[in-house]
């Protein structure tokens, strides 16, 4: 194995590594009490509560890939994806994944649905 092909296997490890590691910090929240209920407690509180907790889901599942400021980083940026996806088409990526490096399925059900909209909005 050549000095790129080690550098290559080494980066995926690495990237499987902080996905793992980014779900497993999400669900264990969930099971510490950082679930739902904190999500209902949040939009109980006021303000953009669906967009706050869209940015929750996005901080816990998406940004160690997009960046925290939707800047991008080992996947692209986000700041202004509505400008070139639909709230479906990004509902459909984020279900379905997309080749390059977007996996399937890391959110689900509503909170995939917020986030998609939430997104939507970046233009």
């Amino acid at each position: 194995m050549g000095k790129s092909s080690a550098y290559i296997s080494a980066t995926i490890l690495f990237l499987v590594l902080v996905v793992g590691f980014t779900y497993w910090l999400s669900t264990t929240e969930e099971h510490a009490g950082g679930g739902e209920g904190s999500h209902s407690e949040q939009s109980e509180e006021g303000g953009d509560s669906a967009g706050g907790e869209a940015e929750q889901i996005f901080a816990q599942n998406c940004a160690s890939c997009h960046g925290e400021n939707l800047g991008g980083g080992a996947g692209p940026a986000l700041d202004a994806v509505g400008g070139n996806y639909s709230k479906d088409e990004i509902l459909d990526i984020i279900k379905n994944g997309k080749g390059g490096g977007m996996p399937a399925g890391l959110i689900e059900g509503k909170e995939a649905e917020l986030v998609a909209t939430w997104l939507a909005e970046k233009k």
